[in-house]
């Protein structure tokens, strides 16, 4: 959560400098707004790689962390399947109960 909110708000600072040095490089408009998006965009590539890398990886454990998680709990709902089946077919193979 950390490295996403980092490059996040990395990304947000950067944009905003832009934004504001196309500002004073006379784009005003739709045409500032565009060219800080892609100015930004350019220099996030090479400048927040490492940030990029933490947060890739971050949620990547996340994701595999949950994975784990998720397969552990499958397979303890089969476990407790295969239980209930074996003792349905050991009371049918007990024969009928007698009824008072």
């Amino acid at each position: 959560m950390r490295a996403t909110l980092s490059y996040t708000l990395g990304r947000l600072v950067l944009f905003v400098a832009v934004l504001e040095l196309m500002y004073l490089a006379g784009a005003r408009g739709l045409l500032q707004v565009g060219l800080a998006l892609l100015i930004s965009g350019i220099i996030s590539f090479v400048v927040l790689s490492p940030l990029r890398d933490a947060m890739s990886g971050s949620i990547t454990s996340r994701i595999s962390s949950f994975r784990e998680r998720l397969d552990e709990g499958s397979q303890a709902e089969d476990d407790e399947n295969r239980d209930g089946a074996a003792s349905v077919t050991e009371r049918a193979s007990a024969g009928p109960e007698a009824h008072p």
